[in-house]
């Protein structure tokens, strides 16, 4: 099957406050909502898919937490948590394909959305790197942060509370700034001929524009994440492809066009 681009890279552009980009629409804060329902009839219709995709989504963090447990490091486990944060919305690329797949009216297939990587190479990869940068920024950052963790002294609440403190600030700063570059910027680069600036900056502009809608949707992903933790990581196995697909459902609702999409 040849593989079909909505968009020229000039189509749907226009200038902004911030730099020229893909106009966005305006969101309902509940909208988040209907993206999940979407995509949970995604998963039960391609169970299998979302299931292998859900190993791969368990195993990584359990390979982290192995790392962590044999060297005894727990200082790493929070950077640990960010840098599975960082991965994920390169990992989903797949799940978004799956769901593309559908809205073609195509039946998806494990080996197809493996190819989704191939589509816009260039840039997919330039957004890997952007990932693989902050990841090793937060790395470097959180290993200046670890000087404030006091030594060979009694843990108390006093004591850790200025690591605590800004780790916590860091840590949520560099979030945020990942959710507004991630937000948007894979499902754009799988399915139009763009750049990887015009990606970016369509994502920032469209989480900036919509606070309300993608906060109620970051809150969703944070939520997410915190119980695959405590299930240690077992739930990743259902709520990571619900998150994939739905992100996609959320780009493909939120990113406008100048033409309808019409699929043969």
């Amino acid at each position: 099957m040849s593989q079909q681009f909505d968009e020229t890279p000039e189509e749907g552009i226009k200038d902004s406050g911030i730099a020229r980009v893909i106009p966005c629409k305006k969101l309902d804060v509940f909208d988040p909502i209907k993206w999940l329902t979407l995509a949970v009839n995604d998963f039960k219709r391609a169970p299998l898919i979302s299931f292998t995709y859900g190993a791969i989504f368990t195993v990584i963090p359990w390979f982290i937490y192995y790392l962590i447990d044999s060297t005894g490091w727990y200082m790493i486990i929070f950077p640990a948590m960010v840098c599975f944060m960082l991965m994920g919305p390169f990992l989903a690329a797949g799940l978004y394909d799956v769901a593309w797949q559908f809205e073609k009216k195509n039946n998806p297939s494990f080996r197809h959305s493996l190819k989704a990587m191939s589509r816009n190479a260039v840039n997919e990869w330039g957004f890997a790197l952007l990932l693989m940068f902050l990841m090793i920024f937060w790395l470097r950052i959180a290993s200046l942060i670890h000087a404030f963790y006091p030594e060979n002294e009694a843990y108390t609440l006093a004591s850790l509370a200025t690591f605590l403190i800004i780790g916590t600030i860091v840590g949520a700063v560099l979030t945020v700034l990942v959710f507004f570059i991630t937000a948007f910027t894979q499902p754009i680069l799988l399915e139009r001929r763009v750049d990887l600036a015009t990606a970016v900056l369509t994502s920032m502009n469209a989480v900036w524009l919509n606070k309300r809608a993608m906060f109620f949707w970051a809150s969703i992903i944070c939520l997410s994440v915190f119980i695959g933790f405590v299930t240690f990581f077992f739930a990743f196995l259902v709520i990571m492809p619900i998150i994939g697909y739905a992100s996609w459902h959320g780009y493909i609702d939120t990113i406008e066009l100048k033409r309808d999409r019409t699929y043969e």
